[in-house]
């Protein structure tokens, strides 16, 4: 393998010009390169993008056999599965173009390959800083009993209950850049579509919301309920309201990550259908000025 068979572009129609069928044809394990290209692809025809991104693409034998993504040059890479090889080729040529690589993230195996070969290449030291589980819908199985109530689409009249919801969310689970009324718009969660579990009074108990679909898969994410009104099943029966409308609307796969140390969460699921698929790693790297090798690139 050469390094020359990974081919990077800033121009997001390049791109999926010759990697949107290799995206498309694993919708599950590609969730997020999928929904993260379209966003990027909307925003470049719409003119409102300010991202610049930097996408790769592995080919071999004129096909793409692997792919990954930067969206900006803090943001760490985003990587579909890569054997050992392929990631040691792709350290080589990003360290051999100076590109500056924050942090690694993917299936467990390929994120672990990639940073070890990033540390070899550059002496950069990995820090294991995210670990989370996909997992994709099997057979829908809605709680039985649904606690009192019912779902409602979120609305434009809710939109301060959605930003000060994912705010909370994001201090839950402990995720940077913090969410509100100004950075709402540049966040993940910006183009969500929003469900809410409401009670018969309709006062909003607990929400859940899902990507938009690209190649028949959906993500659902997030979902939330404030600490005083969990344990009533309201977070169970919206996320299996959002997964049925996902497979009405024509999905063929619907997934979402959850955190593997908390059983809660991943015993709900795992009642209302879904199946895991593989544990996910992400890598932060640190650099060490006092030796030449490893300066930041």
């Amino acid at each position: 393998m050469r390094p020359d068979d990974w081919h990077l572009t800033e121009d997001i129609d390049e791109f999926l010009a010759r990697a949107g069928d290799f995206l498309r044809s694993r919708p599950t394990l590609h969730t997020m390169p999928l929904t993260v290209t379209e966003k990027l692809r909307t925003r470049r025809a719409d003119a409102r993008g300010t991202e610049v991104p930097v996408l790769g693409r592995l080919e071999r034998e004129g096909e793409v056999r692997a792919t990954f993504y930067q969206r900006t040059p803090t943001s760490p890479l985003s990587l579909t599965p890569l054997t050992r090889e392929q990631a040691d080729i792709l350290a080589a040529r990003l360290a051999d173009l100076g590109h500056l690589v924050p942090g690694a993230s993917g299936d467990h195996d390929t994120a672990t390959a990639f940073a070890e070969a990033w540390q070899r290449r550059t002496g950069a030291a990995p820090t294991l800083n995210k670990r989370i589980r996909l997992h994709r819908l099997g057979t829908l199985v809605p709680p039985e009993p649904l606690p009192e109530g019912r779902a409602r689409m979120a609305g434009e009249r809710d939109h301060e209950q959605l930003v000060r919801w994912c705010g909370e969310f994001v201090d839950t689970v402990g995720e940077v850049p913090a969410v509100d009324n100004d950075s709402w718009a540049g966040s993940r969660f910006a183009d969500r579509h929003f469900t809410f579990w409401e009670t018969p009074d309709g006062i909003p108990v607990s929400m859940a919301a899902a990507t938009s679909m690209v190649a028949g898969m959906v993500r659902v994410d997030p979902v939330y309920t404030p600490a005083h009104l969990r344990g009533h099943g309201y977070a169970g029966a919206v996320t299996a309201e959002v997964s049925r409308a996902a497979l009405v609307a024509g999905a063929t796969d619907v997934v979402l990550f959850t955190d593997p140390a908390n059983p809660t969460s991943n015993a709900l699921y795992r009642r209302i259908g879904y199946v895991p698929v593989t544990e996910w790693a992400g890598y932060g790297f640190s650099y060490y000025y006092d030796a030449p090798e490893a300066r930041p690139l």
